[in-house]
């Protein structure tokens, strides 16, 4: 009669050092099958929100929002209040948030315990301009589309009305973004904004450097964006620095590679990410 033989010790470590090994291989292609299917459903918000602007522009001669509001300067910051109740920026409209930003929703200074960060949507309370309720998301529209009126040419934070698109019927609108991921429901990024030193900040720590509001790394070196010719796609986060955000923005800037960056220019944690 043969005993019966059960593993041992050294069997059982074997075991479980070959599980380990597995599982270190497997868990960056999981990891990177889950973020696929953020990026679908991400891109698939954009791509109702780009069906959303086409209706609002064939009934306003093409025009896009003129982003003004009661008691404001006229510079174009509140062109949210300006679209239909049901599509504005609401806790309860799923269109608003990525997948990877539900969770508590801080205003954009990080109010009230310094929460906000680039997996949490925004969140602006206690203004006159929004609802009762305030208003969230994680989508932000690209300022230089909007049509904002007035006579004189200067904007606030050095912008001029001259470099606004106003309508999407203009040439490259395959390189012009109308909305993409962001800190804010709105941008104006420039050519020679610098990318935050630490990939976790949040643009409240620097007000004027909008591309930061666009480039932080919620895709692992990927955002998505939708354009003017009504097309949504992922977006490297440095190739943000070539598209045609405004009319004389340089697509060739200091942070191009036909600019010529360098890899130590960047931040540690952009570094790795494609270069464009």
């Amino acid at each position: 009669m043969h005993k019966k033989r059960g593993f041992t010790l050294i069997e059982l470590l074997v075991v479980i050092a070959i599980i380990a090994l597995l599982l270190s291989i497997l868990m960056p292609a999981m990891r990177k099958v889950k973020e696929q299917g953020n990026m679908i459903k991400c891109m698939g918000n954009l791509k109702q929100w780009n069906l959303i602007y086409a209706m609002y522009l064939q009934n306003n001669d093409g025009k896009f929002f003129s982003g003004n509001a009661t008691g404001q300067s006229g510079d174009g910051f509140w062109w949210i209040i300006q679209m239909a109740e049901k599509e504005q920026s609401r806790i309860d409209n799923p269109l608003w948030f990525c997948p990877k930003t539900k969770g508590t929703f801080r205003d954009e200074n990080g109010n009230p315990n310094n929460k906000f960060s680039i997996y949490t949507a925004w969140g602006i309370f206690n203004h006159a301009q929004a609802s009762p309720d305030g208003i969230a998301g994680s989508y932000g529209i690209n300022g230089w589309v909007l049509d904002v009126p007035g006579t004189g040419a200067a904007l606030s934070e050095g912008r001029t009305r001259a470099d606004h698109w106003k309508t999407p019927n203009v040439a490259q609108a395959a390189q012009i973004p109308m909305m993409a991921e962001a800190l804010r429901f709105d941008l104006w990024p420039q050519p020679t904004n610098r990318p935050f030193e630490n990939e976790t900040a949040v643009w409240s720590t620097d007000n004027t450097n909008h591309m930061a509001r666009a480039c932080m790394n919620r895709h692992i070196g990927y955002t998505n964006v939708s354009m003017c010719d009504f097309s949504a796609r992922k977006v490297g986060l440095k190739e943000l620095y070539t598209l045609k955000w405004h009319r004389s923005f340089n697509t060739r800037g200091p942070w191009t590679v036909a600019g010529g960056v360098s890899s130590s220019d960047w931040p540690a944690w952009i570094r790795p990410f494609s270069d464009y």
